[in-house]
């Protein structure tokens, strides 16, 4: 079982992508999330197999999804506050 998978970034949400099946295209994709996803830019193409390895999310899941809903939605992962803290921190110049 293989699903040709096209797989889309957000143009507004970092780090947010879309896996498409390609024989359904993007009209699979319900209007509400279109808006949420903006315009969506291609990164790959992409053979789906419920055992592909993939970086954050199992393949299998990601399959299942393709074959029902004809998408699957990769939310970008969680940020850690406390990193976040660190970053917004005045730094200061040492010399």
């Amino acid at each position: 079982m293989k699903i040709i998978t096209e797989v889309y970034l957000s143009s507004l949400k970092d780090e947010m992508y879309l896996y498409i099946d390609k024989k359904r295209g993007l009209k699979a994709v319900p209007e509400e999330l279109m808006t949420i996803f903006g315009k969506p830019k291609p990164v790959f193409t992409i053979l789906m197999t419920p055992n592909k390895k993939l970086a954050r999310v199992e393949g299998s899941k990601v399959f299942n999804q393709l074959k029902v809903q004809g998408f699957y939605l990769q939310m970008p992962p969680p940020r850690d506050e406390y990193l976040l803290d660190l970053y917004k921190a005045p730094t200061e110049a040492r010399y």
